[in-house]
């Protein structure tokens, strides 16, 4: 499964159910969110207002599955390995389609992900843990406020990588050139700086290895608005399940900036 197009028709048959790091290198992944249409404004306004989070890759027609700036004929109902399905802000169960729950009202949200930049930090000799170990990439709640937009707050969420300080300083360039999928990192070293407890016990995704001679490298991460949603309690929500990624048709290098 080289290309976005093989990986999405494997998700669709149910040959792929796992989380999509290092799946079909150099095609964009995105987060994704999808909600009533009465919501939408309200959403848009929050991924603008918090763009290191929630960077907007695409948003579709009202009741359209089909991202068609990103994957023309994909269909965001199966392409996807999992999601996640929350009412009134309470997570629900996960699921592997979401066809009998589409409503003709909906409007999906493409966000961009770090995923994105894993094959430039790789081709940059920078190893990546969760990679490496074959787990899923750690994610955090933090004690950092989003900026507020209508019905939608809460906290950001953060993706972490462990690295040597020499690689960081080197990751923070690199990933500074894709400011559509998280950019730069929010923050370098200390985890109770913003308000993490437990490096070992991650809010969603799994724990990986951390040597002695490196810090973690915290990335903003398009989990954060399923900390909005269950904070903010909008009746219904779809998303991807943490880590299980839409992947685009688009390149990574096409997000890049010089």
């Amino acid at each position: 499964m080289s290309t976005a197009k093989e990986v999405r028709e494997a998700i669709r048959t149910g040959e792929w159910a796992k989380p999509t790091t290092g799946v079909a290198s150099g095609y964009t992944q995105v987060n994704l969110v999808i909600l009533p249409k009465k919501y939408a404004y309200d959403f848009l306004l929050f991924c603008i207002r918090n763009p290191k989070t929630c960077p907007l890759i695409e948003v579709t027609d009202v009741g359209s599955p089909e991202p068609q700036q990103t994957a023309q004929g994909a269909d965001l109902r199966t392409d996807l390995p999992k999601y996640r399905i929350y009412r009134d802000g309470e997570f629900i169960e996960e699921v592997t389609d979401i066809t009998e729950y589409w409503q003709d009202d909906f409007v999906s949200f493409l966000i961009g992900c770090s995923f994105t930049f894993e094959k430039p930090l790789l081709d940059n000799g920078i190893p990546i843990r969760y990679i490496e170990e074959g787990r899923n990439v750690s994610m955090y709640s933090t004690n950092v406020p989003c900026v507020s937009a209508g019905v939608f707050s809460g906290p950001m969420v953060v993706s972490m990588r462990p690295m040597k300080p020499s690689e960081a300083i080197r990751a923070t360039q690199i990933t500074s050139r894709y400011p559509s999928v998280h950019g730069a990192p929010v923050h370098i070293g200390d985890p109770a700086a913003i308000g993490i407890k437990d490096i070992n016990k991650p809010d969603f995704g799994d724990a990986v290895t951390i040597h002695e001679d490196e810090v973690p490298v915290f990335w903003g991460c398009g989990v954060t608005p399923q900390a909005a949603i269950m904070a903010s309690k909008p009746e219904f929500v779809i998303t991807h399940a943490p880590g299980h990624m839409f992947i685009t048709d688009v390149r990574d290098e096409d997000y890049a900036v010089i």
